[in-house]
């Protein structure tokens, strides 16, 4: 599979082959498996001794004839406080269970429940990772995922490494040449306010994805406007995380590394992703 090397100013220099990875058979399913497996969630619940601080001791006698007890007074069994020893009638208070003043809660949400347990085989992780590099090769894939583009263009975008030393300012007007004006609107990362009742559930906004820059290993790049990651923790989650297919620009050290990634052993493949796990 070949595409054109760019340079910074959106015009063809040559022609390159890609590696193996960029035409692998993409398995949406296995790509599902993985993103499920990669969830986690913060887990939160109450105190673990919440409403059990206090003095009650919970040992309740029904034993007939014997002074102080429950017995034949239609009391139930439920820890209780002694706030006074004597005249008062047995001046007892309830505690600790969810029906009394100060109690815990009834069925409080609990952080051992909240742990991703599902495990991934690393041969499934390295699948899916390399169906998810395929799919932004995949101009079909692509125009479903972003229901705005009516024509997509040659995918995937590779550039020059030369990118990585521009500036914000000039790094943005690169990006247009290169993506064109109907891409580079998808490209820029939008955040909007959501429509509804999530507002008062902590999700007031939603982001976009955005353009997703591929570096090589050595190479650096700082901008709020893109999001930048480079191939030794390029992820699943990071390529297909809402749906197969983001736009993606690749730098052309980024490709030459994939490329031997791609190339080398699978010993070798499986401990690096290993690592990522």
């Amino acid at each position: 599979m070949k595409t054109n090397l760019l340079n910074t100013d959106g015009k063809k220099t040559k022609e390159i082959t890609l590696p193996s990875c960029f035409s692998t058979k993409i398995r949406e399913d296995v790509v599902a498996k993985v993103l499920e497996a990669k969830k986690n969630t913060q887990p939160y619940s109450p105190s673990p001794v919440a409403g059990k601080q206090h003095s009650a001791s919970g040992k309740i006698r029904h034993r007939r004839h014997v002074w102080q007890t429950h017995y034949g007074r239609g009391m139930s069994r439920i820890p209780r406080k002694v706030m006074s020893q004597r005249g008062t009638q047995f001046n007892w208070e309830g505690a600790e269970i969810s029906s009394t003043k100060g109690g815990r809660r009834a069925h409080p949400p609990k952080t051992i429940s909240m742990g991703n347990t599902i495990k991934i085989n690393k041969k499934e992780l390295l699948l899916a990772l390399k169906s998810a590099i395929s799919a932004t090769a995949n101009e079909k894939i692509i125009i479903k995922k972003y229901t705005s583009l009516e024509k997509g263009g040659a995918f995937p975008l590779v550039v020059e490494s030369k990118i990585v030393k521009l500036k914000t300012k000039e790094l943005l007007k690169s990006i247009k040449e290169i993506l064109g004006g109907n891409l580079f609107n998808i490209a820029i990362k939008k955040k909007t306010q959501r429509a509804g009742k999530g507002k008062m559930r902590g999700r007031k906004y939603k982001k976009s994805a955005g353009l997703l820059i591929v570096i090589g290993s050595k190479e650096k790049l700082k901008t709020k406007t893109f999001d930048v990651v480079n191939t030794r923790f390029l992820g699943v989650e990071d390529l297909a995380k809402g749906g197969l297919g983001r736009l993606t620009l690749y730098t052309e050290e980024a490709i030459r590394e994939l490329a031997s990634k791609f190339t080398s052993s699978s010993k070798s493949q499986t401990k690096e992703l290993g690592a990522l796990k």
